[in-house]
């Protein structure tokens, strides 16, 4: 199962206030491996707009390709390819909700889901509901249901706030 992060663009409309304008800016980042990151790093994040990354990457795969012709330098070359490739797959998505984050975005859930269709769902249901206003704990009357004189108050036969029994 993954997890997706939902952010709001900025100068969204409010949670309450459902409509199509809303659901379409709000983004869903899922949190997991990126094949596609992972075969094309530096085309994946010049694709998402993460340009000092993709600059990073390029050097590093250039660095990496270097040292792999250089002899007794193949394995660090490859383990700084491999690592290059790893590091975009694993944490590329993370630097893309940090971006929008950075530029006002707001993190408004963290959805767990199988697939983005399920996760839209999970977090559009959650305000759709309308609360009932008549269970409000301010409305309840706590004092007419106790029985209890020794000790008035929310009591439940379990340890009061004061630590008392």
């Amino acid at each position: 199962m993954a997890s997706y992060l939902i952010l709001t663009a900025p100068g969204a409309l409010s949670r309450s206030e459902i409509s199509d304008r809303y659901r379409n800016e709000t983004r869903f980042i899922r949190d997991g491996f990126s094949w596609t990151a992972f075969l094309f790093p530096t085309l994946w994040m010049l694709f998402h707009r993460l340009w000092l990354h993709a600059v990073a990457a390029f050097l590093l795969q250039g660095i990496g390709l270097e040292l792999m012709r250089q002899p007794g330098f193949f394995a660090a070359g490859a383990a700084l390819l491999l690592g290059v490739h790893v590091l975009a797959a694993l944490e590329g998505r993370h630097a893309i909700s940090d971006r929008l984050i950075s530029r006002g975005w707001k993190v408004e859930n963290l959805v767990s889901a199988h697939d983005l269709a399920t996760a839209e769902e999970i977090h559009f249901s959650e305000f759709e509901q309308k609360p009932n206003p008549d269970i409000h704990p301010k409305n309840w009357d706590i004092s007419a249901t106790n029985t209890n004189t020794s000790r008035p108050g929310p009591s439940f036969g379990l340890p009061g706030y004061d630590g008392g029994r």
